[in-house]
């Protein structure tokens, strides 16, 4: 099941209600936009950090086509439209929810600014600013490639 998969909020709402959530928190320079109706971007500076969303949106195309009794048709360009259009209000509703779990976590003192917005945070590497979560993901990825993992608690023995 898809989160607010049936919701009727509009994207603007849902943006606007990003907008003044962070901003409540203490954050600035907050900025929303959808790019090039692909995906959502979500940017503002809290902590003396900059943080950056961004969440992939479908394209249009992707409801060109629907399955039914095993069989592909295709969609009438209005249903396509409202379709997409559905995909988009439930994925401003996701990040809206996102981002408020991880205000809440942080009032809440379960974790710290930095431990909720860690993969956000924007850094520079090799002159570019980039999210630090594409940094560890690599990284990650590159430690995992060497062989098998070790085991959590002792020697696994």
């Amino acid at each position: 099941m898809k989160y607010a998969e049936n919701t009727s909020v509009a994207v603007a709402k849902s943006r606007m209600e990003i907008e003044q959530l962070v901003n409540s928190a203490g954050g600035t320079n907050v900025l929303t936009m959808a790019l090039e109706e692909r995906s959502a971007l979500v940017m503002f500076t809290m902590k003396d950090r900059n943080v950056k969303f961004t969440m992939p949106l479908p394209a249009r195309g992707d409801f060109a086509k629907q399955k039914v009794r095993g069989w592909l048709r295709t969609v009438p360009a209005e249903k396509q439209a409202k379709a997409w259009e559905q995909a988009c209000r439930s994925g401003w509703r996701a990040l809206l929810l996102t981002i408020k779990a991880k205000l809440i976590s942080i009032e809440s003192k379960v974790e710290t600014f930095e431990e909720a917005f860690l993969p956000h945070i924007v850094v520079v590497n090799e002159g570019q600013a980039v999210r630090f979560g594409e940094l560890a993901v690599k990284a990650i990825q590159e430690s995992y490639a060497g062989g098998p993992t070790r085991p959590l608690l002792g020697s696994g023995q």
